[in-house]
């Protein structure tokens, strides 16, 4: 039987989060379009290149092994640097470790979309996962940190709807790429 309550671990922990008074009213809007928007890419990335992969394969004359890595290399660096980016947003500042990983995310897209080799490209990928890692639990922080407690059920729900939209959209954007940008 599924039940509804809250189990006691959940209560102590909406209990202790410090209840902010947040941001200005006209900023709250900006801050959640753009931790939605940096995380979307984030997101994003992982998904829309697995449509992508055989096309990638062709025109670099990528391996197997190559093939595996250039898909692996972003969730692996963003899932062994996640904790480590949200521990540096809380020491060198949330916005500033945000914007940090939209700058690598984006740098690191260019260096992907230029590669020539199949190495060129994982290592654009890895670099890409840095940028998540960066990225992605900062703008949680940031959420939290720009919205007072009443608000933050709402407004993390609304980041985690959208951001998991984007992620199954993304093979659906990666195939479209691929068909037309491929084409070209």
């Amino acid at each position: 039987m599924i039940s509804a309550a809250n189990t006691p671990c959940e209560v102590a922990i909406l209990r202790c989060a410090p209840d902010t008074p947040g941001c200005a009213s006209y900023a709250k809007r900006w801050v959640l379009i753009a931790t939605v928007l940096g995380s979307s890419v984030a997101f994003l990335e992982a998904s829309v290149i697995n449509v992508a992969l055989p096309a990638i394969q062709t025109a670099l004359n990528a391996s197997l092994a190559d093939m595996q890595w250039i898909g692996s290399a972003y969730t692996l660096v963003l899932a062994a640097l996640t904790l480590v980016g949200g521990a540096a947003g809380d020491r060198f500042g949330r916005q500033r470790l945000f914007r940090w990983g939209a700058a690598v995310l984006i740098g690191a897209s260019v260096v992907c979309g230029a590669a020539a080799t199949p190495l060129q490209l994982i290592g654009g990928r890895a670099l890409q996962g840095l940028g998540a890692a960066l990225l992605v639990p900062n703008s949680l922080a940031l959420l939290s940190a720009s919205f007072p407690r009443a608000e933050r059920g709402r407004v993390i729900g609304t980041w985690s709807a959208w951001t998991a939209l984007t992620n199954a959209g993304g093979p659906i954007l990666g195939g479209w790429l691929v068909d037309t940008v491929s084409a070209a």
